[in-house]
This record gives C-alpha cells, structure tokens and sequence, in this order.
C-alpha cells in the first residue's frame, strides 16, 4: 500500500515553488461519464419506453447519486437528440422553464441618452422546455429566437432534463400543467404562443429527491420510476464499463471493493453512500494501490484515507472510523 499519489499538500507552512515541485493539472479519467457506460434496468428501459408511447413526461426517484441525471444523457447520446437542462431551484417560476425576461436590462437602456429602445423580442431568453418547443418548428420560422448553438437544427425532437423539480416552490408544478400536456407556452410580455409539433413532442425527464411531495395532479400527468440502489451484479458491470481501460481493476479486486462496500451501506449511516461515492472511492482505492487482502480485511490505516468520500456527516465518518479500528484491535 502507498499514500495517496499526490504529495503535494503537505500542511508544512512550505510553498510548493520551496519544494521544486509543480501542481500537475487535473486528469479526469477518459470517458468516465460518457452516457455509452450508463447502464438502465429493465424497469427503468420499461419506464422510458412508456413515457415515449405515451408522450408523457417520465419522473424519475431515487436516492442522490443513483443516476436519475444521466439518465437524460443516455437518452439523448442513443436516440442522437439534442438535450436541453433546466436545473431548478428554490426560486424558479412556472415561466422560467420557457424563457426568462430581461425587464431591467430593458429598463435601464431605455432610458439611456439617445437610446432607442430595442425591440421587446431582443430582452427575452428562451430556456429549455421553451427551446425545445421551438426546435419542433422549421428553423427558418424560430432563428430569432434561438441561440446560436441551435440554429438550423429544426425540426427535431429534443431531451428536455428538469432536473431536482421538487426544489421548486410547490405551485410551480401546477402551473404548467397545461403547458407541459400541450407543449405550448405564452410569452405574457409579447402575447406570442409557441405550440410543438407534436411528431416532434420533446421527450421531459424530470427528477426528484423526494424532498417533498409533488402535487397530485401533476403525478398523475407522469410515467414514474424509482431507482433502486444496484445489486452487486449491477455495480460490477457498471465498475467494467467505467473503468475499463484499467488492467489493475481485476475481477478479484472489483469484487473485494463491492463487498466492502455493501458492508458499509449496511451500516446505521445517516446518509448512505450511493453509486456516485462508490465509484469516487474506488478511484481512491486505486492510487492507494491497495492489495486485494487489503481492501477485504478493511485495514483502518489504508481506509481511513477514504472515509471522507463515503461518509457525509462528522456522525458518519465517526462511525466508519469506529467500526475499522475495531477490525484492526481484533
């Protein structure tokens, strides 16, 4: 076993440029989160197919870090459609999934010196669901309102990611009911309404934590899907894929880091980790250079480097802590 291969933070009081060392730029892994290595279920391979006989936006659940986000991804990479994000937050409005109006750009460069105010069009941004209702149109009818990223790419159906939609203020939902089930949109400020070709209805995956409930009515407008936390035959193959250009993650080895693993899912943890920390950990695991026998016998000098990438509170790293140092007393 080895330290971590960084050597580089050494909380000395000495800077780097004394220790004629050079901060290496960051190397991510190649194609680590390329959508060709997400793996769907059956049930959730079901649950899409659904939603898209149906025309019905697909809400997904799940515990954080079990892929509900790079599920819009694998859509869009297999059926080569463009994907449009919209990432809620706490203070977004119906509207803002549409377009969003510079009111006080507007204001302000009218009343400029000499400044002929522009057309109202030009202060008016169009978001996702908004962009993906107008690339249903021929492109020459929408270029005005597009950006540049999609011009000339209509028509054509879009992915349209609404990610964490239960931070949104519980109003937001309902509002857009009608919008979402018709895939039409007014701009209040030029009184224009945009209606989708429906041939070209854009395919809505929104995803939710489960932080709070979501209006009846909405559900009932959904296809839903919970995914569950993999099986150790799942993660296996989801470790393959993801870091498959690494000969030293042999089987052996993937199967020892799995069932530690496991093992610690099944500890009283406040916040288990999920598929995301499970693979954070094994790329620790790998530049600690640990043995196969190391990561079965979960020797605390080796793990407790990595304790912070599983454990999300001080409640939980305690614990994690505790439980491996009584491994190594006995």
């Amino acid at each position: 076993m080895k330290e971590l291969n960084l050597h580089l933070y050494e909380g000395s009081g000495v800077p780097i440029s004394e220790r004629n060392q050079v901060l290496p730029g960051y190397k991510p892994l190649p194609d680590f989160d390329h959508p060709k290595n997400y793996i769907a279920g059956e049930g959730l391979r079901q649950a899409v197919n659904v939603a898209l006989a149906l025309g019905q936006p697909l809400l997904v659940t799940g515990e954080p870090g079990t892929g509900k986000t790079q599920l819009a991804n694998s859509i869009s990479w297999e059926l080569g459609l463009p994907k449009l994000a919209f990432y809620t937050k706490t203070t977004s409005t119906a509207s803002d999934l549409f377009y969003r109006y510079d009111a006080l750009r507007r204001f302000q460069e009218a009343h400029l010196p000499g400044q002929e105010p522009l057309n109202i069009d030009q202060y008016i941004e169009y978001q996702a669901l908004g962009q993906a209702i107008l690339l249903t149109k021929p492109w020459e009818e929408v270029k005005g309102y597009l950006p540049a990223s999609l011009q000339g790419k209509g028509p054509i159906r879009s992915v349209v990611l609404i990610d964490e939609i239960d931070k949104a203020p519980r109003d937001l939902p309902n509002d857009v009911l009608n919008e979402v089930e018709k895939m039409e949109f007014t701009v209040k400020e030029t009184g224009k309404t945009f209606a989708a070709e429906q041939r070209y209805r854009p395919i809505l995956v929104l995803t939710s934590n489960s932080e709070k409930n979501l209006p009846d009515a909405f559900l009932r407008r959904c296809v839903f899907y919970h995914i569950p936390f993999p099986d150790e035959k799942q993660l296996k193959e989801i470790v393959q894929r993801r870091f498959s250009a690494y000969p030293d993650f042999t089987p052996g080895f993937i199967e020892a880091a799995i069932g530690h693993f496991m093992e610690i899912r099944n500890l009283a943890m406040l916040k288990k980790p999920a598929t995301a920390e499970f693979l954070s950990w094994l790329q620790v695991l790998r530049s600690l250079d640990l043995e196969q026998k190391d990561i079965k016998e979960g020797q605390l000098e080796a793990f407790a480097m990595s304790f912070s990438i599983l454990a999300k509170s001080r409640e939980d790293f305690e614990r994690l802590r505790n439980k491996y140092r009584d491994r190594v007393k006995s």
